[in-house]
């Protein structure tokens, strides 16, 4: 019988290890961009065309290669990082297994220049699926440019697989993000399609995370700082009242390196426990530093998943880290002497005058109760307001008694039915079988989704048009949202302009979006819109149905009127799918007589 065992060609192989190291453009711009930090560079240029789909370059001016090495480089487990199994566990760069531009030349067309400082020539190389098609001679300045385009054209069911250019470019975005905040002191520029998204010139870490995300977000952060001898942790958290609800914003870097990891997501979420709302997630840039042999980075291609020695004991540090900046917080603002702050102080000139003392003109005989009583009578008008409130009271009062008999018992509606709240969350009204829940919010979320559906499919918008129009300014990644579903929004009843700096001007919003304001709506919406990405809803109108309808809903904490509870119940009920949320979760519960009876037994 002969063998069946047979070694894969390269090719192959590397376009296996491509499809753990290389799932989108996203994966090339973050190898590429870490390659480029660890060769040194003090500029790095990333430049996309189409999402990434047709061209990914990344520009630096770190040490570059030699003729010999810039060829190496995408073989497969040719590194610079380590020599021996012993550096694994002493590793400080961003890359060392050597898969990457492997992978990445495995699965589109690449073009390598680079150039040493001591060299008068540089090095071009050119690879079409990980076959070499020309090394010779160039003229290039110092560090190096790699190109890769047409991504997956020769594995068509990878690149059929890929997003929307908006989604594609969302995730890109979040890379770079990722690099550029553990790495301040380096000049970083994101270009896409010709526009300029970011460029970020060398600053502390504060002033970098305002460059990345707007700055909105300088009032919302709390410097942390902690030093023990397992672990060093440094960064900011987000204020609690500024806690969105989808990811976002959550950072974790160890020793410059950026990491999942949902046991210390875990502690920073016990720190504000009982300060944010069950489906909060805080804002936080939290970096560690620990002694390289104590964690394990080797575990995963991408290099984002880490072990730690101690983790339980990092764990409780970091809580407590969290807790005591959360308690500093809520005495001390935190001030920024880094920050370039320019304040008019008036200087005092020699001949100005020296400010006099004001002159207080005090009467020690004067008596306030002495004469006559009428002088010190309250208003007519008090009198008549308090006179008039207090028989406002009593009418209520009677009418109370009169429609329930005694004081304390349920309300009833004009129609019969009884309404009341429970912690302004659920609306309980009795029923033949028992006594029925209904979640306030859920159940608006049902009714404004069905609203939605209807304006979107029949693309007729009902707008509310501003008095003053409202200018917002949004993360990139939050325009790119944004720019992904700008003429559904406007068939919603949104009416908006874009402008420069990733900045909005709202100038109407749906009709039905509830008395908010305007941009609170809006930023409201996006995380909406966010959140249901991952959810059971299946088309795009659905998505952006669902997220208005939860961005306008009634809150939790809300008090109802009986005839506000009366006219939700009503209109819930006219709807398709009564007893379920646009995103699935249950808006009606029963509670049998029957179960009540057990109660009692």
């Amino acid at each position: 019988m002969p063998d069946i065992i047979k070694l894969l060609p390269d090719s192959v192989a590397n376009q296996i290890a491509a499809g753990e190291v290389i799932q989108r453009p996203a994966s090339v711009v973050k190898e590429l961009m870490e390659n480029a930090v660890d060769a040194g560079a003090g500029n790095i240029s990333v430049i996309i065309k189409d999402s990434g789909k047709t061209l990914i370059q990344v520009i630096d001016d770190g040490t570059g290669m030699s003729e010999t090495d810039a060829r190496l480089s995408f073989e497969r487990h040719a590194t610079s990082k380590i020599a021996s199994a012993k550096d694994l566990f002493a590793i400080v760069t961003k890359g060392f297994r050597g898969e990457a531009l492997a992978s990445v030349a495995a699965v589109a067309m690449v073009e390598l220049k680079t150039r040493k400082e001591e060299n008068e020539t540089g090095t071009l190389v050119v690879i079409n699926g990980s076959k070499v098609e020309a090394q010779e001679p160039c003229s290039c300045p110092k560090g190096s440019s790699f190109a890769v385009k047409n991504l997956f054209y020769n594995v068509p069911a990878r690149r059929k697989f890929l997003k929307s250019d908006s989604t594609e470019l969302r995730h890109i975005i979040n890379e770079f993000q990722k690099v550029v905040l553990s790495h301040s002191g380096i000049h970083f520029s994101l270009h896409h399609n010709d526009s300029e998204i970011y460029n970020l010139i060398p600053a502390n870490l504060r002033q970098r995370i305002i460059g990345v995300f707007g700055k909105q977000i300088n009032q919302d952060l709390i410097t942390l700082e902690t030093e023990t001898s397992l672990i060093s942790i440094k960064g900011f958290i987000g204020k609690p009242e500024n806690a969105r609800r989808t990811y976002g914003e959550q950072f974790f870097f160890v020793n410059n390196r950026f990491m999942k990891h949902p046991y210390f997501h875990k502690a920073v979420a016990e720190a504000y426990q009982n300060i944010l709302p069950a489906d909060a997630i805080p804002t936080y840039f939290i970096f560690m530093a620990a002694e390289p042999s104590s964690i394990d980075i080797n575990i995963h291609p991408t290099k984002t998943e880490i072990k730690f020695e101690d983790e339980r004991a990092i764990w409780q540090i970091l809580m407590a880290s969290v807790r005591e900046a959360l308690g500093r917080f809520n005495i001390v603002p935190s001030i920024d002497f880094e920050n370039e702050v320019l304040i008019d102080i008036p200087v005092k000139s020699s001949n100005d005058p020296f400010p006099k003392q004001p002159d207080i003109q005090i009467n020690p005989q004067y008596n306030p109760f002495d004469g006559d009583e009428s002088s010190f009578r309250r208003p007519d008008f008090m009198e008549r307001f308090e006179r008039k409130n207090i028989a406002n009271w009593e009418k209520l009062y009677s009418n109370f008694e009169k429609e329930n008999g005694k004081p304390g018992s349920e309300a009833i509606s004009e129609t019969g039915r009884k309404f009341f709240q429970i912690k302004n969350k659920y609306i309980v009204c009795p029923v033949k079988s028992g006594l029925m829940l209904i979640d306030q919010k859920r159940a608006h979320e049902r009714i404004l989704y069905e609203k939605n559906m209807e304006y979107l499919n029949m693309n007729t918008p009902v707008s509310q048009v501003e008095l003053y129009p409202v200018a917002i300014e949004l993360n990139p990644s939050d325009w790119q949202v944004m720019k992904e579903i700008e003429d559904d929004l406007k068939v919603l009843g949104f009416t908006f302009l874009f402008s420069g700096n990733n900045k909005i001007t709202i100038k109407g919003r749906p009709s039905n979006s509830g008395s908010s304001a305007p941009d609170e709506i809006l930023k409201s919406f996006i995380e909406e819109f966010k959140a249901t990405q991952s959810g059971p809803l299946a088309s795009e109108k659905e998505k952006l149905a669902a997220a208005m309808a939860g961005a306008s809903a009634i809150p939790y904490g809300k008090s109802l009127t009986q005839s506000e509870m009366e006219d939700l119940f009503d209109t819930l009920f006219t709807c398709s799918a009564p007893n379920y949320s646009p995103k699935g979760k249950p808006v009606i519960n029963i509670l049998t007589l029957e179960e009540i009876d057990k109660r009692f037994k």
